[in-house]
């Protein structure tokens, strides 16, 4: 493990200390019609995620006899999130590399906590579209994804729909970054086009990676900038953890 105690005390643009996470918020049951869903934000980045069943699985699986359910995800940017005008993938008539890239992040992440034996014959649906986009899009939709998806499969074993749960624990994630040789949680937008190095880390909550995507910006960065940055990463992840548990029982017993 690295030593993360040397990060200074010098606050950032928005006034957070450089371990300190932006304000995050969980608002339930955000779509009426879906199974199970939140409006994610954090700081100014806002994401709806919404959970929804279908009988069936992929006709893949059908061919190859393979058994259990299916969970996957879309993810796209509506063309207001950004301060230009993003054109929506439908009139382009194909999805852009960087949405195919993290609409199966999305699905990865939370599939690596979820056995799809336990989910036969069914297909778990997560939509995740960014209204407001501040940086860390692909985290904050993996974040409240796991939040729509657990409150749908929770609501499917009250009512017997399922004999077990398929989830066998949460999942979060978070971006982390060099700016100015300071490492630094949670980036937003100004801080992540600014940094010499960015990191995405998306955990499991009993501290087992999921996926580390860290990438040099036009600089190379050391083994122990690495370990600073997973270090920093997965203490804001358990934090993270504590908000999303917190979400899920607040949606349940409202019912």
């Amino acid at each position: 493990m690295s030593d993360i105690s040397n990060l200074t005390g010098l606050k950032r643009p928005d006034g957070r200390m450089p371990d300190e996470l932006r304000s995050i918020n969980f608002q339930t049951d955000f779509c009426p019609h879906a199974m199970g869903s939140v409006l994610v934000s954090f700081g100014r980045t806002r994401v709806i995620c919404a959970a929804m069943v279908e009988h069936g699985v992929p006709s893949w699986m059908r061919r190859q006899n393979v058994p259990g359910g299916w969970m996957t995800a879309e993810y796209s940017m509506l063309p207001y999130s950004t301060q230009d005008r993003k054109q929506r993938d439908s009139s382009r008539g194909k999805l852009d590399g960087r949405t195919v890239e993290i609409q199966r992040l999305i699905g990865r992440s939370l599939r690596a906590v979820f056995n799809l034996r336990d989910f036969e014959g069914k297909t778990l649906w997560i939509d995740c579209d960014v209204i407001e986009a501040d940086g860390g899009t692909r985290t904050a939709s993996i974040t409240g994804a796991y939040v729509a998806a657990k409150i749908a499969i929770e609501r499917l074993l009250q009512v017997g729909k399922l004999d077990k749960n398929p989830f066998s624990q949460a999942v979060a994630a978070i971006s982390a970054g060099v700016v100015d040789g300071e490492i630094l949680l949670d980036l937003n937008y100004a801080e992540d086009k600014d940094a010499s190095v960015d990191a995405n880390i998306v955990m499991a909550a009993d501290g087992g990676l999921i996926e580390v995507q860290g990438s040099g910006e036009g600089a190379t960065y050391t083994r122990e900038q690495l370990d600073a940055l997973l270090d920093v990463g997965v203490d804001g992840i358990r934090r993270i953890n504590a908000l999303q548990e917190q979400a899920i029982q607040q949606a349940l017993s409202q019912g």
